[in-house]
């Protein structure tokens, strides 16, 4: 099998767990919107993604079977992180203070950037997706070499989306200039961060 064909593998099935509808998505999505912070928020995601990524084909999956109760710890703390900051976008929605100010001030940044690791590493899925799935997908490459570019097919794939998203999110930033749109997606991110705490609490 060529590297060619590994790294184009592995790309794809990154892509593809990457492209779910998810809270760290939303958030990425939420700053490329406002324009706050976007370069450091994507690198912060592709970076977190490329190290997990490179643990989870390296083998790093042993770990969570040297320790059974690593799922049920970051299952809970997830989901406890999920549901107050849904309850944050809850609050939006029901104020309706918030539109895009292509201008307007930018955010803290350290509270952005810890907010952005909170949503990577506290969520559990992304540990059964890159050491569970694509450390699975990347037996199927024995030798070194066609794992690391199957590997750095997987990176490159989460760089590609983290910053489209991001920078995409002006596209449809023209329409964000209300406080109307805005309180019809926080409403909407509140749903789907509760909704995704309630699949980590459920899911056994």
């Amino acid at each position: 099998m060529t590297l060619s064909t590994a790294a184009l593998t592995g790309f794809a099935t990154a892509f593809s767990l990457i492209l779910a509808i998810g809270a760290q998505n939303a958030f990425v999505l939420c700053q490329g919107l406002r324009q706050n912070h976007v370069f450091v928020v994507c690198l912060v995601c592709a970076v977190s993604d490329a190290i997990l990524i490179t643990l989870g084909v390296a083998g790093f999956g042993a770990i969570v079977q040297a320790i059974p109760a690593l799922p049920i710890i970051m299952r809970y703390a997830g989901a406890a992180f999920l549901i107050a900051y849904g309850t944050l976008r809850f609050r939006a929605a029901w104020q309706g203070e918030e539109s895009l100010d292509l201008s307007g001030s930018e955010q803290n940044f350290w509270p952005v950037i810890l907010t952005c690791l909170a949503f990577t590493w506290l969520n559990p899925h992304v540990y059964l997706d890159t050491f569970g799935l694509i450390g699975a997908v990347s037996t199927s490459f024995p030798p070194i070499a066609p794992k690391l570019a199957f590997a750095l097919g997987a990176i490159a794939s989460s760089f590609t989306f983290f910053f489209g998203l991001g920078y995409g999110a002006r596209v449809i930033a023209p329409f964000m200039q209300t406080p109307h749109a805005w309180q019809i997606l926080d409403f909407l991110i509140g749903l789907v961060m509760w909704a995704l705490a309630v699949m980590l609490i459920t899911t056994s």
